[in-house]
């Protein structure tokens, strides 16, 4: 009754009332909706070591029950998030959480999760420094940490992209116009019709992100010389001197810190000398190997990794915040920005000292990156980030010892940083078969989930350990449950 007495006097009140009354109605229901959000959430967070990792999915059902017609008239927020919840939540894969070990993949440490909620919240747009100061402020103090953290020339210019890839492309496309400027051509304004020639060499185990920038920037990824590796992946600086020394255009070369498989390292100081010999570009991807410069333990794995040109890595991996969160670092800023600035009248004059971080990235309008990285950056130290990754590594090793004596099984690379190579040999009938079949359970048990690779024509299981909430006792029960389905 109140309520109704209320919504007939509030006509009767000036516009002003009126307006300050619809708006803390407003402002009660979103608060509602944000805290059953909050609910919902911690619920799934609470869980996440308890649930399968994984789990069979009938995709036409799941759409069924999500899905349908789009509604003619919006609904309530808050019935709406409670319809996510029931869909959804049966079937998100515990990528979070503390057994998942596919793709490299880290989960989110608390205070990089508290400044994504944040974020969102704050709404606010990373693109310069008038959209957003705090946005700038933040992607410059997180690009500082990084550079002193990695050990990096103070001068490296950072910029903060969706992941990997894009900080690939990046990277790339700062070499691309600094060998092209050495030759007298403006590739930014000129295109690539007529240009001079470039030679991109690559590895035979580079990854597919590097293919993916190249096409993205013209220089075919097909047009690539590639450099023989070792047993383990790594680039042979022998073979990357003769190859240099037969070609007489100016050079990019793509090296590896952790390979994807075996987590092996380049030589890269190698590398990089035989790069400065003939003032070519090194480019190297480091999209979680490059952590490892951030361990005392495991820093002498990066050695020469201050002489790259451009390092291309991801946040979102080993520094374990939310997607989407990459990063690049190119020595030469100039060409850096160069590269991928853009400029419209309207973007305003910033001040002399402030960033404008659309200056080193591929995006205009973008969610503002920084603030999760300076969170977990902050909350972890450099003494948190090196034991995160130090107990991966050791994790890692953990994984590999509870495997090796099973029957059949084997260990296939050197467990240098947080990847383990499995093959299983059923003893008669194909490895190869036998081995996907053993991913395939492992993946429907549940328990743990982890990804199959093919590895010098040999098919195996890829386990890689990059969450910070992973246990030893995580590393014992996953390692029981793929013996278990080893042994079916």
């Amino acid at each position: 009754m109140a309520v109704l007495e209320r919504s007939r006097s509030i006509w009767f009140c000036t516009p002003w009332e009126r307006l300050r009354y619809l708006r803390r109605m407003l402002s009660d229901a979103r608060n509602a909706l944000l805290s059953r959000t909050q609910e919902l959430a911690a619920q799934f967070l609470s869980g996440l070591d308890q649930r399968p990792v994984g789990r069979p999915v009938d995709f036409d059902e799941l759409l069924d029950r999500a899905g349908g017609p789009m509604p003619a008239l919006g609904e309530d927020p808050l019935c709406t998030i409670e319809h996510m919840a029931r869909c959804f939540d049966a079937v998100l894969t515990a990528s979070a959480g503390p057994r998942y070990f596919g793709f490299v993949t880290g989960g989110s440490v608390p205070a990089a999760l508290a400044a994504d909620w944040l974020t969102s919240a704050w709404d606010q747009n990373g693109f310069n420094f008038f959209t957003s100061p705090a946005a700038a402020a933040a992607e410059e103090i997180a690009a500082r940490w990084l550079v002193e953290l990695f050990g990096l020339p103070r001068s490296t210019s950072v910029g903060f992209t969706t992941g990997c890839t894009m900080s690939n492309f990046t990277g790339l496309a700062a070499a691309r116009h600094a060998l092209l400027r050495k030759a007298g051509w403006d590739v930014e304004s000129q295109g690539l019709f007529e240009a001079p020639r470039l030679t991109v060499i690559v590895s035979e185990e580079s990854h597919v992100t590097i293919f993916a920038a190249l096409q993205m920037l013209g220089l075919g990824r097909d047009r690539v010389i590639r450099v023989p590796t070792d047993a383990q992946g790594r680039m042979l600086a022998s073979e990357l001197r003769a190859r240099l020394n037969g070609t007489t255009a100016p050079a990019i070369v793509c090296a590896q810190a952790g390979n994807v498989n075996t987590g092996a390292f380049d030589p890269i100081a190698e590398i990089a000398e035989c790069v400065r010999e003939k003032s070519g570009w090194l480019h190297v991807d480091g999209a979680f190997g490059l952590w490892a410069a951030a361990s005392p333990n495991y820093r002498a794995l990066t050695r020469g990794i201050e002489y790259a040109d451009s390092i291309a890595s991801d946040c979102h991996k080993w520094l374990n915040v939310p997607y989407d969160s990459g990063v690049v670092f190119v020595r030469d800023s100039n060409a850096h920005r160069t590269a991928m600035t853009l400029s419209a009248a309207y973007y305003g004059q910033r001040p002399d000292a402030a960033r404008d971080n659309y200056n080193w990235v591929p995006e205009a309008s973008r969610r503002a990156r920084g603030f999760t990285v300076y969170a977990a950056l902050r909350g972890l130290g450099r003494s948190g980030i090196a034991e995160m990754i130090e107990r991966c590594c050791s994790l890692a090793r953990r994984m590999a010892d509870r495997l090796s004596p099973g029957p059949g099984v084997t260990i296939l690379n050197e467990t240098v940083l947080n990847q383990i190579l499995v093959r299983f040999n059923p003893g008669t009938g194909d490895a190869d078969s036998h081995t996907a079949e053993v991913v395939r359970r492992v993946q429907e048990d549940g328990l743990c989930w982890l990804s199959p690779t093919t590895w010098h024509g040999l098919t195996a299981m890829r386990i890689s350990v990059s969450n910070w909430s992973t246990t030893e006792a995580d590393i014992d029960a996953s390692a029981d449950a793929i013996l278990r389905c080893a042994n079916v």
